[in-house]
C-alpha cells in the first residue's frame, strides 16, 4: 500500500520547484493523487461523504498553496469536491426512491407513510451538513418502521442497518473513484476532443494569428491539415520565451505554410487575418482569459479590426473563481535574466548595496477581458463568454469555491 502521505508531500515539491510542465499534466497528476487519497481513505459508517470531503479539503489546501499560480489544481480539486457531493446526493436519491417503493405484496402498505415532496427536499438541502443525510435517512426510516416486540428483531435490524451503512460507503468510494477516473479520461483527452472540431471554425485559405506555443492550438490546427484545409498560420513569438519558434518549427514540420512574427508586429499584420486562435493559462468564471504576456496587446488589434478572438481551453482550466477574488494569484513574475544579460549591465549595479538605477520587470501573463473574446472552444463544444460562468457551474459546487474549511489557529 503506498504511502498517501508521501505522495502528496512528494507532489508539493514538484509544485513548488515547477517541475511539471503544463496545465494539462498537472491537472491529470492533480486528480490522480486524489483518487489515491480516496481509494486509502477510511470513511466512518454515518458521514461517508463528509469524511471524503474532509480529506480532500486538507490536501487540496496544501497542493494549492504549494503554487497558486496554477489554477488547473485548484479546479480539479473542485472538481473531486464536487464529484463526491454528486455521487452521495445519487446514493440518497435512490435510497429515498427505494424507501418510497418499498411496497412488497403490500403488507401494511397503510402503516408506512410515504416521504412528502417537502421531507425529500429537505433531506437533500441537509446533505453533508450536521446531522449527515445518512442520520437523517435512518430516522425517517426508524420512525416510519412498524414497532417491533420481540427483542431479537431489534438485534437483526440493528445488524442490517450496519450492513447497510458499510455497503453505501464502499459504494460511495467506488462510485466517486470511478467518476474521478472519468475526469482523469476527460483530461487525457481534453486535446483530441477540441481538435475535432476544427473544421467547423478553420476555412480554405484563411489566416490564422496564433502566439507563443500552445499544444491545444497545435493539434487543432494539424486536425484543420489532416481535413485538407489549406490555411496560413502567422506565429507571434511569444517574447521573451520565444515558445512561439517551437510552435513555428513544428507546425512547419507538418507540412502548414508558417510565417514568424515579432510580438510588435500585431497590430501591423491583424489586417490580413482571418482569425486569431490561442489558447489559454485559465478561464475565469466571467468569461475573462489569464493568457500568456502579449495576449492582451492581440486581442485588441483584433477587436480594432474586427477579427474574431477565439480561445481553446480543456474543462480543467474553466476556473469558478472571479478575476477580483483575493483567492485568484492573476501574475507572477519571472526571472529578469529571461530580459537581459546581467554580464553586460552589471555596471548599472551597485555591487555594495545591491540596488541599482536599473529594474528589471517580468510579468508572465495577461489578461483578456471576456470582451475581447469572441468565442470559447472546449470539449463540449463552442461557447459564448456570456455564457462561460453557466457552464462553470455544471463543473463545481457553490461549497467548494474556497477549500480552506475554517481559519487555522495552530501551525
Amino acid at each position: 500500500m503506498p504511502d498517501v502521505q508521501a505522495l502528496v508531500n512528494e507532489f508539493v515539491n514538484l509544485l513548488k520547484k515547477r517541475k511539471i510542465e503544463g496545465s494539462q499534466a498537472t491537472a491529470k497528476q492533480t486528480a490522480e493523487l486524489l483518487r489515491s487519497v480516496i481509494s486509502h481513505q477510511r470513511v466512518s459508517h454515518t458521514n461517508q461523504a463528509t469524511s471524503l470531503i474532509n480529506a480532500i479539503r486538507t490536501v487540496g489546501e496544501k497542493i494549492i498553496d504549494a503554487n497558486p499560480i496554477e489554477l488547473s489544481v485548484g479546479n480539479i480539486v473542485r472538481r473531486v469536491l464536487h464529484i463526491i457531493r454528486e455521487e452521495d446526493l445519487s446514493l440518497v436519491t435512490d435510497a429515498l426512491a427505494g424507501f418510497g417503493s418499498d411496497d412488497e405484496d403490500d403488507v401494511e402498505r397503510d402503516d408506512h407513510p410515504a416521504l412528502s415532496a417537502a421531507a425529500v427536499a429537505a433531506a437533500a438541502r441537509s446533505t453533508l451538513r450536521p446531522p449527515s443525510l445518512q442520520t437523517l435517512l435512518e430516522d425517517v426510516t426508524d420512525s416510519a418502521a412498524v414497532p417491533a416486540t420481540p427483542s431479537s428483531t431489534g438485534d437483526s435490524d440493528g445488524k442490517s442497518r450496519s450492513v447497510e451503512k458499510g455497503t453505501r460507503g464502499r459504494k460511495l468510494k467506488h462510485d466517486v473513484i470511478e467518476a474521478v477516473n472519468e475526469l482523469i479520461q476527460d483530461i487525457t483527452s481534453c486535446h483530441e476532443q477540441i481538435a475535432e472540431q476544427a473544421v467547423e471554425h478553420i476555412h480554405q485559405n484563411e489566416v490564422i494569428l496564433t502566439l507563443g506555443s500552445s499544444k491545444t492550438v497545435f493539434e487543432f490546427l494539424c486536425a484543420a491539415k489532416e481535413k485538407k484545409r489549406s490555411f496560413k498560420v502567422f506565429v507571434a513569438e511569444g517574447a521573451p520565451r520565444y515558445r512561439g519558434h517551437l510552435l513555428a518549427k513544428e507546425l512547419a514540420a507538418r507540412g502548414l505554410q508558417t510565417t514568424v512574427i515579432a510580438d510588435s508586429a500585431s497590430f501591423a499584420m491583424i489586417s490580413r487575418v482571418n482569425m486569431v486562435i490561442v489558447g489559454a493559462h485559465a478561464v475565469m468564471a466571467n468569461g475573462g482569459v489569464i493568457a500568456p504576456i502579449g495576449l492582451h496587446m492581440v486581442a485588441l488589434a483584433a477587436r480594432r479590426h474586427a477579427v474574431p478572438f477565439v480561445v481553446l481551453a480543456g474543462s480543467h482550466k474553466l476556473c469558478p473563481l472571479y478575476p477580483h477574488n483575493p483567492h485568484v494569484l492573476l501574475n507572477e513574475l519571472r526571472s529578469p535574466s529571461e530580459l537581459l544579460d546581467f554580464g553586460e549591465f552589471s555596471d548599472l549595479m551597485d555591487s555594495a548595496t545591491g540596488v541599482g538605477s536599473l529594474h528589471v520587470v517580468n510579468p508572465a501573463f495577461d489578461y483578456v477581458p471576456p470582451d475581447l473574446v469572441s468565442l470559447f472552444i472546449t470539449g463540449t463544444g463552442g461557447h459564448n463568454p456570456s455564457y462561460m460562468y453557466r457552464l462553470i457551474a455544471d463543473y463545481y459546487s457553490a461549497a467548494d469555491l474556497v477549500v480552506k474549511q475554517r481559519p487555522t489557529t495552530g501551525n
